[in-house]
């Protein structure tokens, strides 16, 4: 049982829910980062858990801009700890809180191919964040900027017309828990090649639906594997083993 999209920094007593999540069979995670700080704490629990953190670092585009030096900062920490970092992430554009932030989309925009650089620069995957209108940006800027670099889009929310661009240029889409109870999320699930599916929770955010008022962690993928295995007429084990092996294409470890 893998989580391909979670905010593992996010969590209070996060080593001892690690713990228990690994005693109930959860392999590994794709901890992404928010911002600097996010960055070398995700880094910091790589090292705590080396087989079980899969790191990314970025800043989260519904957040303000980095400072230009935290930015550098940050390329100096993705140089000197490349080896330890799985992916460029969570990066994107901005789409829900774009009108409240300080900055225009073109500088998002022209932030986000900064980020493909590095990515490009140090061989790297990269999870975005493109929702809505966003996702058709930034699959047109992968394409323009960095064509050759591997891209998850996490928690994907399109058009049929750009999911089916996205999975012809063989990235990978990511469905969450709201595939049980969310008719959208279905039909995206659906339109997903198996080979290009994966699944996340985005930890430590809520759901509703069966999982209301409950705590989000990576021990929702094994229910969310039982819902879709009969809609895609596969068994859960053999659905679980073929989304482990697409996360392995995706980001390796």
């Amino acid at each position: 049982m893998i989580d391909a999209h979670i905010h593992l920094e996010k969590y209070d007593n996060v080593e001892e829910h690690i713990k228990k999540w690994q005693a109930a069979g959860v392999e590994k995670v794709v901890a992404v980062s928010n911002d600097l700080p996010s960055s070398y704490r995700t880094l910091e629990l790589k090292e705590q858990y080396p087989a079980f953190v899969l790191a990314g670092c970025g800043f989260h585009p519904e957040m303000s801009l980095p400072a230009p030096s935290d930015f550098q900062e940050w390329l100096r920490l993705v140089k000197i700890e490349r080896e330890n970092i799985t992916c460029i992430g969570e990066i994107g554009l901005p789409h829900y809180e774009l009108d409240d932030l300080p900055f225009s989309l073109q500088a998002y925009q022209e932030f986000l191919i900064e980020c493909f650089q590095v990515a490009e620069e140090h061989h790297l995957p990269v999870a975005l964040h493109a929702v809505h209108d966003k996702a058709k940006m930034v699959y047109d800027m992968l394409q323009m900027h960095a064509p050759t670099i591997s891209a998850h889009f996490h928690w994907l929310k399109a058009p049929p017309n750009v999911v089916r661009n996205i999975t012809a240029s063989g990235y990978f889409i990511s469905v969450t828990p709201e595939v049980c109870y969310r008719g959208r999320d279905q039909q995206l699930a659906e339109m997903v090649p198996d080979h290009q599916l994966l699944l996340e929770t985005d930890g430590p955010w809520p759901f509703q639906g069966p999982f209301a008022g409950e705590k989000t962690t990576p021990l929702l993928i094994d229910r969310v594997i039982d819902f879709l295995a009969p809609k895609k007429d596969e068994r859960p084990e053999t659905l679980k083993q073929k989304l482990d092996d697409n996360l392995t294409r995706m980001y390796g470890g």
